[in-house]
């Protein structure tokens, strides 16, 4: 089971498979990254865009000496373009996002008839590494889905789910978090998190345990639990956390890297093929990480 970000990074090595990653409108800033992943052996980089720009940043970085290739684009908008068709088609394995605009790059990504969207909806999981102990844990949804209800809830913990399943956690203990521990009608996150809670009772997330409504201080310790009266293998040892709405979950994934100095790497779910962003908050260097946990998807 991986516990932190290097386990991922080794995990994604041993699969010893390449994968073929397509980035569009490559800038100086994520050549050090993108060559780094391809000495690890993880992936080929694809760059897609103005070719002789992109020659010359390779000349000046380790990748002249690895497996890559340039897909020159003259039109300065069709980059994007471009490297999206890569993915679709089956000629790169994952898409990173370059220097493009990020709202641009969203909408192309989730666009129904051209991007990349899998089912209902795409979503977002922070995955964090604890400083005090060998323990991942996940945060969803922190960027995509505004104020999903409880249909919405379901698909992007089933997304965490998969992601977790994927680093070794077979069966995650998910707090589902609202603003109190207790179901309140006035307070729509708590019967969400009830309705998911019983979902889970009844075996329809598989192996993992979902409890919830769960404020915070009952999510991260079973005595402050304990106090008000929760019995739960949840509480203390969460492996997910699920946001009420994208308010919460991007302020406390801000507040957890800012405020905690946690380290922390995301990805997207619910795509045809794994998307990486470039969010302003994520280390470069933990771009890396990124890069193993689509390579692992």
């Amino acid at each position: 089971m991986a516990g932190t970000f290097a386990d991922i990074i080794e995990a994604a090595k041993k699969k010893a498979v390449k994968r073929r990653l397509a980035i569009s409108s490559v800038k100086k800033p994520d050549m050090e990254i993108i060559s780094r992943a391809a000495r690890e052996g993880l992936v080929v980089p694809l760059l897609v865009g103005d070719g002789k720009a992109a020659e010359a940043l390779v000349k000046k970085s380790q990748l002249t000496s690895l497996e890559h290739e340039i897909v020159d684009v003259k039109d300065v908008g069709g980059a994007l373009r471009t490297a999206m068709e890569l993915v679709r088609e089956g000629r790169a394995d994952m898409l990173m996002q370059g220097a493009d605009d990020l709202k641009k790059f969203m909408k192309a990504v989730l666009d129904a008839k051209t991007g990349l969207l899998k089912g209902k909806l795409a979503s977002y999981i922070s995955v964090f590494q604890l400083p005090t102990r060998d323990k991942l844990v996940l945060v969803t949804d922190t960027f995509v889905n505004n104020y999903p209800g409880v249909t919405e809830k379901q698909l992007i913990l089933e997304h965490a789910i998969k992601l977790a399943g994927l680093l070794g956690i077979d069966a995650p203990k998910v707090a589902v978090l609202a603003a109190i521990e207790q179901v309140n009608p006035s307070i729509p996150s708590t019967l969400d998190a009830a309705v998911l809670s019983k979902m889970s009772e009844r075996k329809q997330f598989g192996n993992a345990s979902v409890e919830g409504p769960l404020d915070i201080d009952c999510a991260l310790s079973h005595v402050a639990a304990g106090r008000k009266g929760l019995k739960s293998v949840v509480t203390g040892n969460v492996d997910i956390y699920l946001v009420p709405d994208i308010e919460s979950g991007y302020l406390l994934s801000q507040s957890l890297v800012f405020f905690g100095k946690m380290e922390m790497a995301g990805v997207l779910m619910g795509l045809t093929k794994p998307v990486i962003l470039n969010l302003p908050f994520v280390l470069r260097e933990n771009r890396l990480v990124e890069i193993a946990l689509a390579s692992l998807i």
